[in-house]
């Protein structure tokens, strides 16, 4: 089965979920200086404010399925579309600090559920031999968000705007929330939500759509795995055999966060500001890291299957320790202030080589069939978790010592190489099957 336009179509349609995933999550870094200002916020006041939407994040990510099974994951995703939208408007027009962080929690619902949602929807539509490539344009749109929300923030702030500024900042995305609203009544539901439902002939019609070659055979092997799946769902995860696979899953996503990359993004403005930099300097610099992101991730998924997971782990982490011990000594001496962003636009090029290109195949590919989807939840969920308590936790450290955060970053990305090279397995080049019976003993 060949790639046609109906399939390219519903992955770019899916895709602008990651682009707002990307957008939402970070545009923030370009408001705090002002939320601080306008509601007298405190250090935990800000990182309340910033960490709210990662609460929405967990909730969303946890429940997506639930919406996904019952009303399936295209129209599941058309909700999320529209929490999106009603949250960028929200925070424009937040008459309060409680109203801005209400809607901060629906912009963290929507990015959660369209994190589980749009991969998976994507997933079910894809050829088998394209499925990887194309599930990984949700993250590379995530990646692009990121980007254009630097540029955002950025072109906003060179209008001058003033006490409306940070509105603007959060309102824009609304724009692309409608149109991904609008896109998502332009594509087929998914065929294996369809054979769950047992809506034969729907299904039949939405795999000629998409142009598989023989929809009977492929709706009976749909069929046969939807019976598997169900005759193993009452496998429980917590057992002896899953243990290491749940140290792995839980650990690569909890020190995901402990590289500091989400709280680094999240107030990037801030720290830039801390060196030195003007607000709109600031904003200018946020985008060149914004920038070699989307580079370094493309590169790192396009060498991902060739290097190995755990090569591209253990290479890139050691560049985090150094980057993260060099911004610490540079804020420490209170000197060099101009290699900060050369330094942290080196972190992020780390980072996409390592857990930004690890994290999701880690946690996706160390349970067996049949407790993979409840081995998944648990290490996303712990990602969001700790990158919740981390973004709330951020500015008070920062204000206390902007030297020992860095350093303690780097002690954890040091501690994360003793466990990378000594208890995670190498699971590229690897079946499944393989990789299971490995970590069972």
């Amino acid at each position: 089965m060949q790639i046609n336009a109906q399939v390219v179509r519903a992955t770019a349609v899916a895709g602008l979920g990651g682009l707002l995933f990307g957008f939402d999550t970070v545009v923030v870094s370009g408001t705090n200086a002002s939320l601080t200002a306008l509601y007298h916020l405190s250090p935990s006041g800000l990182g309340f404010t910033v960490a709210s939407a990662l609460v929405g994040t967990v909730i969303g990510a946890l429940t997506a399925g639930i919406p996904g099974q019952r009303l399936g994951r295209r129209d599941s995703l058309r909700i999320m579309a529209a929490l999106y939208f009603i949250a960028a408007l929200g925070c424009a027009f937040a008459w309060s600090w409680p109203s801005l962080i209400v809607f901060r929690v629906l912009s963290g619902l929507a990015i959660g559920g369209s994190s589980v949602l749009g991969p998976m929807y994507i997933s079910e539509l894809s050829p088998a031999q394209y499925r990887g490539r194309l599930v990984g344009f949700f993250q590379v749109n995530i990646v692009v968000g990121v980007l254009i929300a630097y540029l955002s923030n950025y072109s906003i702030g060179l209008l001058r705007l003033g006490a409306t500024e940070w509105r603007w900042q959060l309102g824009v995305a609304a724009i692309p929330a409608a149109l991904f609203v609008i896109a998502l009544f332009g594509i087929p539901r998914s065929p294996r939500w369809l054979a769950m439902m047992g809506r034969k002939e729907e299904a039949l019609k939405v795999l000629n759509l998409i142009g598989d070659p023989d929809p009977e055979k492929r709706y009976q092997r749909i069929e046969d795995e939807i019976n598997e799946e169900r005759a193993v769902a009452h496998m429980p995860l917590f057992r002896k055999a899953h243990a290491r696979g749940i140290f792995v899953a839980v650990t690569v996503g909890a020190f995901t966060q402990f590289s500091g990359i989400n709280a680094i993004l999240y107030y990037l403005s801030d720290i830039f500001r801390l060196g030195g930099a003007t607000s709109i300097s600031s904003a200018g610099q946020s985008v060149a890291v914004g920038a070699t992101n989307l580079v370094a991730t493309l590169i790192a998924m396009s060498l991902i299957d060739k290097i190995g997971r755990r090569k591209l782990l253990l290479t890139g982490t050691v560049g985090l320790v150094i980057c993260l011990f060099l911004v610490g000594l540079i804020f420490h001496m209170d000197t060099h202030k101009s290699l900060l962003v050369w330094l942290l636009m080196a972190y992020i090029a780390c980072f996409a080589f390592s857990q930004g290109a690890v994290v999701w195949v880690y946690i996706s590919e160390v349970f067996p069939t049949a407790v993979r989807a409840k081995g998944q939840a648990l290490g996303s969920s712990s990602h969001w978790i700790f990158n919740a308590i981390i973004s709330y936790a951020f500015p008070v450290m920062l204000r206390r010592s902007s030297a020992a955060t860095f350093w303690f970053f780097s002690a954890m990305m040091v501690l994360d190489l003793v466990l990378v090279s000594t208890l995670y397995p190498e699971t590229s080049n690897v079946s499944l099957e393989d990789i299971s019976a490995h970590l069972s003993h």
